[in-house]
């Protein structure tokens, strides 16, 4: 189930455990709205992957932390760790081999 950020607690708490990917979006984002349904099918297949979705401008806070600048932004987390940010749309294929797969 793909997780809608409501405020920085809970995306600490929740980029804290396994393999979590972060998208960093808003629904004026052509690019962003090509990409949710990628995200979507990800999350269906049920890897071991949980994706959270922050709307930036909802979210500002948290988009200025992590300084994003450009949209979508994703960020991938291990174990409570940044192990990789990725800028712009990105096709199934890549996304996932690289959510994934990187270390």
């Amino acid at each position: 189930m793909i997780v809608h950020v409501e405020n920085a607690k809970q995306f600490d708490d929740l980029t804290k455990q396994g393999r979590v990917l972060v998208d960093f979006w808003a629904p004026w984002c052509g690019p962003c709205r090509m990409l949710g349904p990628v995200l979507e099918q990800i999350d269906a297949e049920g890897k071991e992957l949980t994706v959270l979705k922050v709307n930036v401008d909802e979210q500002g806070e948290l988009a200025a932390r992590f300084s994003v600048y450009s949209i979508p932004t994703m960020i991938l987390y291990n174990e409570g760790k940044i192990v990789g940010t990725k800028v712009g749309y990105i096709p199934k294929g890549p996304l996932e081999a690289w959510a994934l797969n990187t270390k």
